[in-house]
């Protein structure tokens, strides 16, 4: 079979819910939410993008559950039905052209810039290494009774992501967010029930997935991005993420997608860190976690995939072939090329190559911010109905972060107080 035709292969989960292609597009966030937290006619244009550029899986960027903890301004918020009829919009184009569309959930806990919330909460008051403590304030650690709040919230958006027309879920259990924080040893020394041993740091992320598998039902798929690692010494390794794959398999997930790393190490983007620097297997087998998923597939039978490095079709069919994955993900590139499925899918590679995005300012290249936010804006050009730069400066999306940062403060000043 030529690669084109191993990612052309429709792919049916254990529930039998079918995906037409092997190709998901991994989440990304697009901040086109409006000031209530509605999704924009925008975001409804960009998925439409995506599904008209043929891609099998389509997993959104992250959707937080509180309208009190946004991981970055322009998030949609979902915590009721109250903007059912933008959903649904949204979800329409999404899943138009056979399309499954899956919503990515999430609460950013600690890891959300200063000033974009009236206070960042966290399983425990871990501040950031020093030289990100300028851009993160130090959380507050959340009451046993704010954890269960929290998982119900996971449980309603659920059921709202399903009422809308979405065809699935997704947890997002990666990359330093709050069920990353949960899992991790690092940043969770809690000593009750949700914290202290393995097994009880495993208890916030299997509690949230009873409370979306409750609201949704045995037939409307779910799924979890989880980090292979942490790549923090003393974070979460592999061991406890091995272990908390079997735990998910045992309770019944039906997609895990897997990536790695956290805002202070960004191993999702391929950035060298002190932690974790860049393998020359990893290079020539493309896929920065594929090692990762081979471990977990002697463990579990439940559907992987991997996201992160994939440069070729041939890498992407070869790490199906392998049978450590069954699915490939693409997030970047979908970024620079909306329709890159459908030119992999006619036997064409990349016209784009994914490359870090830097600004020569140390403290800054080592954050996950900067390529979020870059490549939040190609996403927004996308959403507008223009082309992607995939030239522009990381340089440039950093002071215009910047000025939107103090322009969100100011508006939030008391006006007696903004002329000071």
């Amino acid at each position: 079979m030529t690669p084109q035709d191993v990612l052309a292969q429709p792919f049916t989960l254990p529930n039998g819910v079918v995906v037409k292609n092997r190709i998901c597009k991994s989440a990304m966030s697009e901040t086109l939410g409006d000031s209530a937290g509605a999704p924009t006619a925008q975001l409804a244009h960009l998925y439409q993008a995506w599904a008209d550029g043929g891609v099998g899986l389509c997993v959104t960027g992250n959707v937080m559950i509180d309208h009190r903890a946004l991981g970055e301004p322009g998030n949609v918020v979902i915590e009721d039905a109250r903007h059912m009829a933008a959903l649904k919009a949204w979800a329409k184009a999404a899943t138009s052209n056979q399309t499954q569309c899956w919503v990515q959930l999430n609460h950013p806990g600690k890891q959300s810039p200063k000033g974009l919330n009236a206070q960042t909460v966290a399983p425990s008051a871990v501040p950031f290494r020093p030289d990100l403590q300028a851009f993160f304030a130090t959380p507050r650690e959340l009451t046993a009774a704010q954890v269960l709040e929290l998982i119900d919230r996971f449980g309603r958006a659920a059921a709202v992501v399903k009422k809308a027309g979405f065809t699935g879920v997704q947890i997002h259990g990666a990359h330093g967010y709050l069920v990353s924080q949960f899992l991790s040893p690092l940043h969770n020394l809690r000593s009750d029930d949700w914290g202290g041993t393995p097994e009880k740091r495993r208890r916030f992320v299997l509690a949230v997935y009873r409370a979306m598998r409750e609201a949704v039902g045995a037939g409307f798929p779910i799924g979890i991005k989880l980090n292979s690692a942490d790549f923090q010494r003393g974070g979460f390794s592999e061991e406890e993420s091995l272990d908390t794959v079997r735990a998910l398999a045992d309770a019944g997930i039906d997609l895990i997608e897997i990536s790695g790393g956290t805002y202070e190490a960004p191993a999702m983007t391929g950035v060298k860190t002190r932690d974790e620097p860049a393998k020359a297997s990893t290079r020539q087998r493309e896929s920065y976690f594929l090692a990762f998923a081979e471990k977990a597939r002697k463990v579990v039978k439940t559907p992987l995939v991997v996201t992160g490095g994939f440069r070729t079709a041939a890498g992407m069919a070869q790490a199906i072939r392998s049978g450590a994955v069954d699915m490939v993900g693409l997030a970047r590139a979908l970024a620079m090329e909306p329709d890159l499925p459908n030119r992999l899918l006619e036997g064409k590679e990349p016209v784009y190559q994914v490359k870090p995005i830097t600004t020569g300012i140390k403290a800054i290249d080592k954050m996950g911010i900067l390529e979020i936010n870059w490549y939040t804006g190609q996403l927004k050009r996308i959403g507008n109905g223009q082309p992607p730069r995939p030239r522009e400066s990381g340089l440039w999306v950093i002071a215009k972060l910047a000025w939107h940062m103090v322009f969100i403060g100011k508006k939030r000043l008391p006006n007696k107080l903004r002329a000071g």
